[in-house]
């Protein structure tokens, strides 16, 4: 029995000898405060990747490369009277900044344009809001969206005109037009592709109506929602300066678009330039300076939307 014992024992002794045993790690004392060295993954960028992948360094290449190609077609062109130079075009501008009448006819637009843009939305709200809360409202919003939405703002100028008369009213009528339905179908499709998890979730915590829109559904579709509200600026934007240019012509009064109008009629071709060049100075300041903000705020912040 012992002689049994003794074997078992030396067995043991055996198998622990030869199983391998696992590295140990040195003792030291490393400094935490030292700088960690940058491997190749984590290489500092050269200024040519970083202006590479900076989106507003990209966009101004764009129009460096835009303006260039315009001043040079217009230089070998050599025809003032139907096509100025980029150069041209910018005098033609400071000269009307530096005399205070395009700031004076901008701001004149800006006002009807807000004024009208908000009243859009907040109709657009309104309509939307019925549509997800009640079934009449679904069917009213598909049914005057069916009629509306085809019809062009600027085609309802002239009813606006005998509503209305000469004025501020007949513009902020159109540009009504031209954001509501746009706004509405954006908003009410954001709202439609909300998960049911969601909803399930606001009404277990008793949220109904307007409640519920407000605290479950615009935060989920706001991305929707961003998105009409960009394209009904920029409906509202051209509807405006072209509802402009018919006032211009019957009343000789407007903003923006009356300058470009008059400058036509004068045959100063740069300056109808400058006054298109403000109009896209403000499409590009609202696009990429006022709704990139937002969505800066929002959406990509909320992890919704790619950077």
């Amino acid at each position: 029995m012992s002689d049994t014992t003794v074997t078992l024992t030396e067995i043991t002794i055996i198998e622990r000898t030869l199983k391998p045993t696992p590295p140990v790690r040195g003792e030291g004392e490393y400094d935490v405060t030292a700088p960690v060295g940058l491997g190749d993954v984590a290489k500092p960028l050269s200024l040519i990747e970083r202006l590479a992948n900076n989106g507003g360094v990209r966009r101004a290449l764009i129009l460096v490369a835009i303006a260039l190609v315009w001043e040079l077609y217009a230089r070998w062109l050599n025809n003032p009277l139907s096509f100025p130079t980029f150069t041209a075009t910018l005098e033609a501008l400071w000269d009307g900044i530096a005399s205070g009448i395009i700031p004076q006819r901008l701001w004149v637009t800006l006002q009807t344009l807000l004024l009208g843009y908000g009243i859009g939305l907040v109709l657009a709200s309104v309509f939307t809001s019925l549509a997800v809360t009640t079934r009449l409202g679904t069917d009213l919003l598909s049914t005057l969206t069916a009629m509306f939405n085809p019809l062009p703002a600027i085609a309802l100028l002239p009813l606006a005109l005998l509503w209305f008369g000469l004025g501020r009213p007949s513009l902020v009528f159109v540009i009504i037009h031209s954001v509501l339905w746009a706004v509405a179908l954006n908003m009410h499709s954001g709202f439609l592709s909300v998960s049911e998890t969601l909803r399930m979730a606001g009404r277990t915590f008793g949220l109904t109506g307007f409640r519920f829109v407000r605290k479950i559904l615009i935060p989920a579709a706001f991305p929707a929602i961003l998105s009409g509200l960009k394209i009904g600026w920029a409906f509202a934007w051209r509807t405006l300066i072209a509802a402009e240019l018919v006032f211009g012509v019957s009343s000789g009064q407007g903003g923006l678009g009356w300058y470009i109008f008059e400058n036509r009629n004068t045959l100063d071709t740069a300056a109808v330039f400058a006054g298109l060049l403000t109009v896209m100075a403000v499409g590009l300041f609202v696009e990429g300076v006022i709704f990139r903000a937002i969505e800066t705020r929002t959406v990509r912040r909320w992890g919704m939307q790619r950077g």
